[in-house]
């Protein structure tokens, strides 16, 4: 396959940035999409060029490192991550626009690469429990209804990629915030901390600049691990219950 790729490069979060575009050729099928990006920075590297700078860990779609636009699509064209995508998707001759999440809570570092420690913070505010407790309890020492345990389990499969965010028209980090309150409060050993849990994530939420959800679903249907929009409704029921109760107080 011989493709053109439309880059998005920027030296570094103050410099101004802009569209550079690239000539592939014999690109596999079979190669991922970041195999492609990696033949491209090659090429790059010979040329004396600055490669394109971009994040990837595992590269098995679990660890929610990678995160591109690709052709106006958080992760492109499938519901996958970007590494799990194929070039099998495009076709020969295509042009493909390559761009990082664009959220103003993710600023750019380099190239394609954004800062998403905003997701760490909103994790840090809520915790699992503060108190404490010394090491960490047998996990089948504390019975969990059949139930619970997968709608936990199902908040769980969240791996912060901020592909969400990306796809939000309002850039809005509704969806991801909910996993995360909704797997940890459902769980007996999150119950003592349930309030404090939701309003302390969802102040750290709009603390970070992630803007208001308007429950358009383009979180959802970007999202590569399937966590349902219905995550959010249960989050503001959680939010309005722990208002009220911290306004009885």
């Amino acid at each position: 396959m011989k493709l053109t790729l439309r880059v998005w490069r920027q030296k570094n979060a103050d410099a101004e940035g802009a569209m550079s575009t690239y000539e592939v050729d014999g690109i596999s099928p079979d190669m991922s999409f970041l195999e492609m990006l990696d033949t491209l920075n090659e090429q790059l590297i010979l040329r004396g060029e600055d490669p394109v700078a971009f994040d990837h860990d595992c590269r098995e779609g679990i660890c929610g490192a990678c995160s591109l636009v690709i052709n106006g699509e958080a992760h492109g064209p499938e519901r996958t991550t970007t590494c799990q995508l194929h070039m099998r998707a495009f076709k020969d001759g295509d042009t493909i626009d390559i761009e990082p999440w664009r959220a103003a809570a993710f600023p750019v570092i380099k190239d394609l690469v954004v800062d998403r420690s905003a997701f760490d913070r909103i994790i840090q505010a809520g915790g699992y429990i503060t108190a404490p407790t010394g090491s960490a309890p047998e996990a089948h020492a504390t019975p969990v209804p059949k139930p619970d345990a997968d709608y936990a389990f199902e908040h769980a499969e969240c791996i912060g990629c901020g592909a969400c965010v990306a796809a939000c028209p309002n850039g809005a980090a509704m969806l991801f915030t909910s996993a995360k309150i909704n797997h940890l409060n459902v769980l007996p050993q999150g119950a003592p901390e349930r309030e404090t849990r939701v309003l302390d994530m969802v102040a750290q939420m709009d603390e970070e600049g992630f803007g208001g959800c308007t429950l358009t679903g383009e979180c959802a249907t970007a999202c590569p691990k399937g966590i349902p929009l219905m995550s959010i409704t249960s989050m503001n029921k959680e939010w309005l219950r722990a208002t009220r109760k911290a306004g009885k107080r």
